[in-house]
């Protein structure tokens, strides 16, 4: 029996060699996670953790049908080019950890999907025309808490009451940077305190910005949410401690690094919800018909091990709103 006769056989008897039956592998998903601050930003760190833990959740796997490639970078100059790299990738998705990322991905592409992890204003912000219907590329999370400097003084002056300066330290290559530091400073003149106004780009000028705070007798810090800022969380505990420097941060994870307290959406839980978005749209659905997830839950956590140090007592009316407390 010649091979046409052997073919001809395993066909009436409904089979077919292997090779004939084999059907080609199913596609992995190809997610890049863009983040602007460096190493230990949210593109390498607890939250990208979240955001596979939620992709787990709905069925994705790491090596099966997922692959995750990072990008991240400390030097806002290489933001461009950094985004033209991964969409030269063409990934399915881009997961863009905050604003400035995802201005980045924005200008390199029209057509990828992206989806933010994190957001204050993607209406003011540009990246879309209502939360309802984002419209365009974009899609993602959004804070309902809007800038919460003004918030985050007013916690601090309650906790430590009567401070003459306060100072605040921020990155001026954020988005936001001009509107977070004009609330501070609105909110600062209602309140007669006078508000120091320091910019970090860098570990250096980080610690420049704690060497003039001690210079000038300023023992309380704002820090405004940054990707630089949380990457550098632990070197910003450590030093406000060695200046017996009173801290607020926006994020939780400032306070299990050493910082005094904070206060703010769950950030980490945000990144894993970005999962859901993700899942829609490779499942066929268009970013702009994804309405905007408004977080609106807002953590209290407090550190009272550096309270102690520190020499703070908080208010009773502060500990019975803590949902955080670090002994």
């Amino acid at each position: 029996m010649n091979r046409r006769d052997t073919l001809l056989v395993l066909v009436a008897l409904g089979t077919t060699p292997l090779a004939s039956r084999a059907q080609p592998a199913a596609k992995s998903a190809r997610i890049v996670v863009f983040g602007f601050g460096g190493p230990g930003t949210p593109a390498t760190s607890v939250f990208f953790d979240a955001f596979k833990q939620g992709l787990r959740e709905l069925g994705y796997i790491e090596g099966k049908n997922v692959v995750f490639e990072r990008r991240s970078t400390s030097d806002p100059e290489r933001l461009p080019g950094l985004a033209k790299e991964i969409v030269a990738l063409k990934p399915d998705v881009i997961l863009a950890t905050g604003e400035t990322s995802g201005r980045a991905a924005q200008q390199a592409t029209t057509t990828i999907p992206i989806v933010l992890a994190y957001s204050t204003d993607p209406v003011g912000g540009g990246f879309a025309k209502s939360l309802a219907q984002p419209g365009g590329n974009i899609t993602g999370l959004a804070s309902l808490a809007g800038d919460l400097g003004p918030k985050l003084l007013e916690l601090l002056l309650t906790v430590v009451p009567k401070l003459p300066s306060v100072a605040v330290l921020a990155n001026p290559s954020v988005s936001s940077y001009a509107v977070v530091l004009k609330n501070l400073q609105d909110a600062a003149q209602s309140v007669s305190v006078n508000l120091l106004s320091l910019e970090a780009q860098s570990a250096v000028e980080i610690d420049n910005a704690f060497a003039r705070m001690a210079r000038e007798g300023v023992r309380a810090v704002v820090v405004p949410g940054d990707p630089l800022v949380f990457a550098q969380r632990h070197q910003i505990a450590e030093l406000a401690l060695k200046n017996k420097t009173a801290s607020v941060f926006p994020a939780r994870q400032h306070v299990d690094a050493g910082g005094l307290m904070s206060y703010g959406v769950n950030i980490k839980d945000g990144f894993r919800r970005a999962a859901t978005f993700v899942d829609k749209i490779l499942k066929g659905a268009k970013p702009g018909d994804l309405p905007f997830e408004q977080a609106m839950t807002l953590e209290l956590a407090i550190n009272l091990k550096i309270a102690k140090a520190l020499r703070i007592k908080f208010p009773q009316s502060v500990l019975v709103r803590a949902d955080q407390v670090i002994e």
